[in-house]
Parts: structure tokens; C-alpha cells; sequence
């Protein structure tokens, strides 16, 4: 599938997208557009035959807001509804997590700050200052197999007598 450029007025949000974007994050987005305009020729807004947004609503918005008046698009042409809505869902969730290790160690914060990535707040000092132990409360669990259910119950039963909290898992 190839990108085309066409109006960003011919586009239409979709009214049923459930992701949004708001405030400082919404700002970064715009700002990463006219940064980096050339991202949206990697990754251009999907639509329908209709021309309503199936991925890249808030990148819509953002581009808008942006003040572009082109934008690449791609039609999703051979998609039935069910997969049109599958596809918004989808193009929304992220499966990966990230290695925070790596990120501290090999990139930038201020970029990764600025390019809209979420980052904790890894301020040891901070961390070290705070004294957690009065908030640890020990727990001690045992496991008991048991050869069938009718064992299961009568030792659950014998241990609840003596006091004891207990759950019956079956696995």
C-alpha cells in the first residue's frame, strides 16, 4: 500500500476512536510533527473508504494543529466494519515494554522527554530518603498438596478450627 497526500480538510476524525491524547502530551505530539513532518510519510494517517480515521486521530488533530494543510494518508480500502473497528483497537495498543535500564544508560533524557515518552521519576536521593520499612508487612504462607478434594476439605476445615486464614485453590 502506498501513501498519498491529500487535503487534511477531506479527512474526518473518528467519532468512535476511544484513545485521546490531552494537554502537555497533545502539545508534544504537535511539536514532534514540526520536528519531524517526514514521520508522518513513515507512518501515515489510515483511513476508510469513507475517508473517516481508522489509525492516527490524535496525529490528525495534532497535524491540525499544526497548521498542515497536506497529509499523507493510506486507504484501507479491503476491510470489513468488524475489521475497521478490530484495527482501531489494535492500532492503539502497545504490546512492548520499555528497558528502562537501557533508556537511562544510552539515551538522551531531555530527547525522550521532549519526543513524548512517559519517563519515572528515578531520583535515587529521593528514594533513599524515604524509609518504606514501617509499611512492609510480613507475610508466611505454607502449601499443602492433597491426593483428592475430600482431603482438600477436611484440612481446610481442621485449619480453620485452629484459627488459621485459609483459601482453597485448585490447580
Amino acid at each position: 500500500m502506498n501513501a498519498t497526500r491529500i487535503s487534511i480538510k477531506d479527512i474526518k476524525s473518528n467519532p468512535n476512536n476511544p484513545r485521546i491524547i490531552k494537554d502537555d502530551k497533545f502539545k508534544k505530539l504537535v511539536q514532534s510533527i514540526i520536528d519531524f513532518p517526514r514521520m508522518l510519510e513513515i507512518r501515515p494517517i489510515v483511513v476508510n473508504d469513507e475517508m473517516v480515521v481508522l489509525g492516527g486521530n490524535m496525529r490528525l488533530k495534532a497535524c491540525k494543529e499544526a497548521g498542515l494543510k497536506e497529509i499523507p494518508i493510506i486507504k484501507a480500502s479491503d476491510l470489513t466494519p468488524e475489521q475497521q473497528r478490530e484495527f482501531i483497537i489494535k492500532d492503539n495498543v502497545g504490546f512492548g515494554e520499555w528497558d528502562w535500564a537501557m533508556l537511562a544508560n544510552e539515551w538522551d533524557y531531555k530527547e525522550l522527554d521532549d519526543w513524548g515518552l512517559t519517563l519515572p521519576n528515578f531520583d535515587i536521593e529521593e528514594r533513599e530518603s524515604k524509609d518504606l520499612s514501617n509499611n512492609i508487612k510480613s507475610l508466611f504462607k505454607i502449601e499443602i498438596d492433597c491426593e483428592n478434594e475430600n482431603v482438600q476439605e477436611n484440612t481446610y476445615n481442621k485449619l480453620i478450627k485452629e484459627g488459621y486464614q485459609c483459601r482453597i485453590l485448585t490447580l
